[in-house]
């Protein structure tokens, strides 16, 4: 029995676990389905996904995921919104919310949505979802609380506000600047604490449970009637390996952290370019189109296996297990690595999709993986994730000095937004936050101090001699993630 559950801020997956035996994810994104879905598990369930900075879960890959036989569920958040929009192809929505959006009482995607801190902050939430407020004020008018007209025009105080600002404590405040009674709002503060509804998490949780009885008296195969287009999207989209590639301790490697792997050993740029020439190797042999031999397929086949080592059969056959790779799909790769020898100069479009191509067949994906994986282990168990400068003594310009000059070992460049986005970085910051994680992870490496119970380490960063002086501090980071509903 295996069953992956999408979650974060709404039940944080520490208390999921006691409702639920399950792999638990961060919070869903573009493709996190298709590639739980290559797992062959009996389920998946989706509470929360990131949106807005993060592409979010398409529906193709859900409706793919239960073309296989698996049964998807969704609830609370971005679950219960993609629940009510393939109910009709048989995804099951679970709980008062997703109800709320199937009969048409709320259509914004802004009521689910809700501002959280990182992982290892146990996704602390930082605002309100506004179908919480509905609920609680709800309840409010129903135990005489709050009259009807100061219900109505709370909820319109709390509807204009931006998600991320949405708490009651603003809401209140700005009713008191409207002169709404005061009386009512005062009774209202003093039952708040007791009295509001997290009705999310009371979603999540009924979900969890009667996925927990289902998996109980046993799954049949999901079926379904429909039949899935296979479009150039999504076949460029779905031929994308390896982004969600357990360890043997059941830890997993995030496409956001493999990238990252890259950028800070300044890796990135080659990788890219190397997949640019795949790209532009596959469309021009399309264009013109050029057939390859399956003699010349057989000798390119045959020469990277070797390079690899992995000219017995069954070794081989075991790398594709590993990586999560049909026959079909390392096929194509094969036909794009022959296409390389024709040519490695062309136009210039987007190279994403064959960036853990370039790296599989380069054999550096094991390597970067690995550190990846290795690098997050470290980083949470020390709490610290995702490090905000506050929560390192060192100067941004003594931490420069150390990336460039004793890390990569070159003169920190003239330019260096410009090299971050070169490098494939967003912007200068992002740079800076892979530098600082990279920081906190090489000195808790070298020093190897163990994280009390209560926090994160000291880690005196002056014994190690190349590095800059200084210390990580002893509280956990305040950041906060991309937005999720």
């Amino acid at each position: 029995m295996s069953v992956y559950v999408f979650t974060g801020p709404t039940v944080p997956p520490a208390e999921a676990r006691n409702y639920l035996d399950a792999v638990f994810l961060p919070p869903v994104s573009q493709g996190d389905v298709y590639r739980a879905a290559l797992k062959r598990p009996e389920a998946i369930g989706i509470i929360d996904g990131y949106f807005e900075r993060v592409p979010s879960v398409w529906h193709k890959e859900i409706l793919w995921a239960m073309k296989q036989g698996i049964h998807v569920f969704g609830s609370a958040s971005m679950g219960a919104l993609r629940a009510v929009e393939l109910e009709v192809f048989g995804m099951e929505g679970v709980g008062a919310i997703y109800e709320w959006f199937r009969s048409g009482e709320l259509e914004d995607d802004d009521e689910v949505a809700v501002r959280h801190g990182p992982a290892e902050t146990g996704y602390r939430v930082a605002s309100e979802a506004m179908v919480n407020i509905r609920a609680t004020l709800r309840k409010a008018h129903a135990s005489g609380v709050i009259g009807e007209a100061t219900q109505a025009a709370l909820l319109r105080i709390a509807k204009d506000l931006f998600y991320p600002e949405r708490c009651y404590p603003e809401v209140l405040r700005r009713a008191r600047l409207q002169g709404l009674p005061a009386e009512e709002l005062s009774a209202l503060e003093q039952w708040l604490p007791a009295g509001q509804t997290d009705q999310k998490r009371e979603d999540a949780l009924a979900m969890l449970e009667m996925m927990r009885e289902r998996l109980a008296g046993g799954f049949a195969p999901k079926r379904v009637s429909y039949a899935l287009e296979n479009t150039h999207i999504w076949h460029v989209a779905s031929s994308m390996p390896g982004a969600l590639e357990s360890s043997a301790d059941g830890a997993t490697v995030l496409p956001t952290t493999l990238r990252e792997e890259m950028q800070i050993e300044a890796s990135y740029r080659r990788v890219a370019q190397g997949a640019l020439v795949r790209f532009l190797a596959a469309t021009e042999a399309s264009r013109q189109s050029i057939l390859l031999s399956p003699e010349q397929l057989q000798q390119t086949g045959d020469r990277w296996r070797d390079k690899r080592d992995l000219a017995d059969l069954q070794r081989f056959q075991r790398w594709l297990a590993e990586h999560d790779l049909t026959i079909e799909a390392f096929s194509r790769m094969l036909k794009e690595e022959a296409l390389l020898q024709l040519t490695r100069s062309w136009g210039v479009p987007d190279v994403e999709s064959r960036i853990v191509d370039e790296l599989l067949m380069s054999g550096e994906y094991d390597r970067l993986a690995a550190r990846a994986r290795d690098k997050e282990r470290t980083l949470e168990s020390i709490g610290l994730q995702n490090p905000s400068p506050s929560d390192v003594r060192v100067s941004w310009d003594d931490l420069c000095r150390w990336y460039f000059e004793e890390r990569l070992g070159q003169p920190i460049p003239h330019d260096v937004p410009r090299y971050a986005r070169e490098c494939g970085f967003e912007d200068e910051m992002c740079l800076r936050r892979a530098v600082l994680r990279e920081y906190c992870y090489l000195a808790n490496q070298t020093v190897a101090t163990p994280a009390p119970s209560s926090g994160p380490s000291l880690i005196p960063l002056a014994k190690i001699a190349q590095y800059p002086t200084g210390n990580l501090a002893s509280e956990p980071s305040k950041g906060m993630n991309p937005p999720t509903s």
